[in-house]
């Protein structure tokens, strides 16, 4: 075989795994949102209180430690769900505090049509474009640990003008975050779909979470 040969068998073989984890993370990223969804839903039902801040953050931090020992495994799947499924609990009586508000169910609405709008938009302009969005992962870390700090901060030091800044700067990382990844996938940088799955939900639950906060202040909800 002609090294000309072995070169397209070596691209083929590449756009074949690329392909392959595009499709996988899409249909993963879609169960973990219905199942998501679902776990918000019983949440909002049975009117569980929030677990707060702390227990939040221990329940994810620990669960995404978790995906990420077995990303590998078919117990990375398990654990996939236990952190979408959990991040949807906390959803639901975030959810029912707007939708106790008046004029809160047009908030909800907007901030889910947007959150997909979004998602839809960014990602189809990655994979049709093929640019290389891979170069803004240093500026998304280091933003993404800024904005963490800072909303922490706001809610210690109950700053609302900082919350709404936190909020707008997340929408614009989690923007990057979503043509970062596609991105990363395409490119061949990212080949695992269980860690490609988390980020791009992570990506969502952060801009339907600072959708809802920015909305609602501008409605006067807050």
């Amino acid at each position: 075989m002609s090294t000309q040969q072995l070169t397209q068998s070596n691209v083929r073989e590449s756009a074949l795994a690329t392909n392959s984890v595009l499709r996988n993370t899409y249909a993963l990223l879609a169960m973990t949102v219905l199942f998501s969804a679902a776990t918000a839903c019983v949440s909002m039902a049975l009117q569980l209180p929030h677990p707060g801040l702390l227990l939040t953050l221990a329940g994810y931090f620990g669960l995404l430690f978790a995906v990420h020992r077995l990303r590998n495994s078919a117990w990375g799947l398990a654990a996939v769900f236990a952190l979408t499924g959990f991040m949807g609990a906390t959803l639901g009586p975030i959810l029912n505090a707007y939708l106790a508000l008046p004029g809160g169910g047009q908030v909800v609405a907007l901030s889910f049509a947007g959150t997909g709008l979004v998602f839809t938009a960014l990602s189809a302009y990655a994979l049709t474009s093929r640019r290389d969005f891979t170069f803004m992962g240093g500026f998304l870390f280091a933003g993404i640990l800024v904005g963490f700090l800072a909303a922490i901060g706001a809610f210690l030091f109950d700053v609302p003008g900082l919350a709404l800044a936190v909020s707008a700067m997340f929408v614009l990382l989690m923007s990057g975050l979503i043509l970062y990844e596609t991105s990363n996938i395409i490119q061949g940088g990212e080949t695992n779909y269980i860690m490609a799955t988390v980020t791009l939900y992570v990506a969502l639950f952060n801009l339907l979470t600072s959708l809802l906060h920015l909305l609602g202040a501008l409605g006067g909800e807050e």
